[in-house]
């Protein structure tokens, strides 16, 4: 209560107002009132000095003085509510205050509900945790003891990883173990910590380490892709730890301490041949540890999970399948080439660095963000090549229907020659697609020329290289070469290029010789 005799006394020595309200520990607007309402009503010092506070305040402020009552909250339902996802207490004092409305009661203000909030949590010891709410995180770690299967051929010990995750809510665990801590073993973890859980998160909390955040400074944090990705698929959120702070995912670097010791350090004397024989063991043990009553609470992590599961998001109808992203440049093939195969994008990209998400199954390639080709991945023999019509340029696609069988067979009906010239043709590019026009305008000569003619050029052409060219084999029918009996003095031709001939040395020497 405000000490108004205090005021008047001081108002009395002439302390200016400002001094006064910090001396009585209110505002200088209190001070001015409480001068004003007694001068108003002819109340100075010395009238006040034989009244007490109280008194003097039923005279400053008659009818003022009754207690307020105000309507209690029911602290056990607030508590119960602030568990649930997505619930302040702001929401919760709103709602009571609609509740005090409808019934005329008096509630509280927000600073008071807020604080007689916090008074009854800690008389009461609520053992709820109000920093985590069910369903709401996922933390994640690799445990620093690592367990060993033993080599079955050189009885050499091999390390296993154990990957831990843990509800900080419920202390729910799962643990698994990997022989590897690369990408694939940390993206597969988390499905299968998904999977064992029944249910996604909507937060997921992990260390630094590069197969998860790929940078994280005080200005900006960068996820890596393949782990942005399968966030995405299950619609969680990664929000990793501060660098050198394990007390931002507490609860799982103490949960992996004791994974260690109860499991891990429990099994040191067993040995184990195979990855499956010990995860079937770390399984059995989890289960184990999960229904292990609390020391210093009721229930258990297993009982607490049925409560929290509800709360998990649902599992998407697929799981995430693990995808390899890398970089490349559009050929001027218009293909991208990915282990050893060939997949074609739209010619306008040629030249263009795309981004490429390779899984068991697809290859994908973007641009910008934005996909622009999708392909059945190749396996087998390497040198493959996948093309779409459509991305071919207009000058291709005229021969989009053919294939390299279908020029063979009618090159073969004109003649031997012929089709080996086509062969060398379809041979010549690193997509066979490139050479049909050249293949389609060397067989039209024989409509030309006639077929038999056209088989002669080619023989002809063959005679002088191996690596003929439609321009020479043209060049041959025009000048009527094709009709002429070879002979042994048949000039010699050296191969330059695969257009171009000149006369050897040999040639000239027979020359001077006759």
């Amino acid at each position: 209560m405000t000490n108004y005799r205090e005021i008047l006394r001081l108002y009395s020595l002439g302390i200016l107002k400002q001094d006064i309200a910090k001396s009585c520990a209110c505002s200088r607007n209190t001070v001015a009132n409480v001068v004003k309402l007694a001068g108003e009503k002819s109340i100075d010092w010395e009238a006040a000095e034989k009244l007490t506070n109280t008194e003097l305040a039923e005279k400053l402020f008659p009818g003022s003085q009754k207690q307020t009552v105000y309507k209690i909250p029911d602290w056990n339902y607030v508590h119960r509510e602030m568990a649930k996802s997505g619930v302040t207490l702001s929401l919760l004092w709103a709602e009571y205050c609609e509740q005090c409305g409808q019934s005329g009661a008096i509630p509280y203000q927000t600073t008071q509900f807020y604080k007689y909030y916090s008074e009854y949590v800690q008389k009461t010891k609520a053992t709820m945790r109000i920093g985590h709410k069910p369903g709401e995180v996922m933390e994640v770690d690799w445990a620093g003891q690592t367990a060993f299967i033993r080599n079955t051929d050189t009885g050499q010990p091999i390390k296993a990883y154990v990957f831990v995750a843990v509800l900080p809510y419920s202390g729910y665990t799962y643990a698994e173990a990997f022989l590897s801590q690369n990408q694939q073993a940390w993206i597969q973890a988390h499905v299968n910590a998904y999977g064992y859980f029944g249910g996604v998160t909507r937060i997921l909390v992990p260390d630094n380490l590069k197969t998860g955040i790929t940078k994280h400074s005080r200005n900006e944090v960068v996820i890596n892709k393949t782990y942005q990705e399968m966030a995405e698929h299950y619609r969680t959120a990664v929000i990793p730890t501060r660098i050198n702070s394990p007390k931002g995912k507490a609860t799982v670097e103490r949960n992996v301490g004791i994974i260690s010791t109860w499991i891990i350090a429990s099994m040191r004397n067993q040995q184990f041949l195979s990855l499956w024989e010990l995860n079937t063991d770390i399984q059995l043990r989890l289960k184990e540890f999960n229904s292990k009553p609390f020391q210093k609470r009721e229930g258990s992590r297993a009982g607490v999970f049925e409560e929290e599961k509800m709360y998990l998001l649902s599992l998407p109808e697929h799981h995430y399948e693990l995808a390899e992203w890398k970089i490349a440049t559009v050929q001027f093939n218009y293909h991208i080439a990915v282990d050893g195969n060939n997949y074609s994008v739209p010619y306008e990209y040629i030249k263009q660095k795309v981004n490429i998400r390779l899984t068991k199954r697809v290859v994908e390639v973007f641009f910008a963000g934005n996909r622009i080709s999708s392909h059945t991945r190749l396996y087998g023999r390497t040198g493959q090549y996948s093309t779409y019509e459509e991305h071919m340029p207009k000058g291709h696609r005229e021969y989009a229907v053919w294939n390299g069988e279908r020029f063979l067979n009618w090159a073969g009906k004109i003649g031997e020659h012929t089709k080996t010239v086509v062969q060398f043709f379809l041979s010549r590019s690193q997509v066979e697609q490139q050479e049909y026009k050249s293949c389609m305008a060397l067989l039209k000569l024989s409509e030309t020329h006639s077929a038999l003619r056209l088989e002669q050029a080619c023989e002809k052409a063959l005679s002088f290289t191996s690596r003929p060219s439609l321009k020479s084999i043209q060049i041959i029918l025009k000048s009527g070469q094709a009709n002429q009996p070879q002979t042994g003095l048949a000039p010699v031709l050296q191969e330059t290029s695969a257009s171009r001939f000149t006369r050897g040395g040999e040639y000239y020497r027979r020359k001077e010789e006759s």
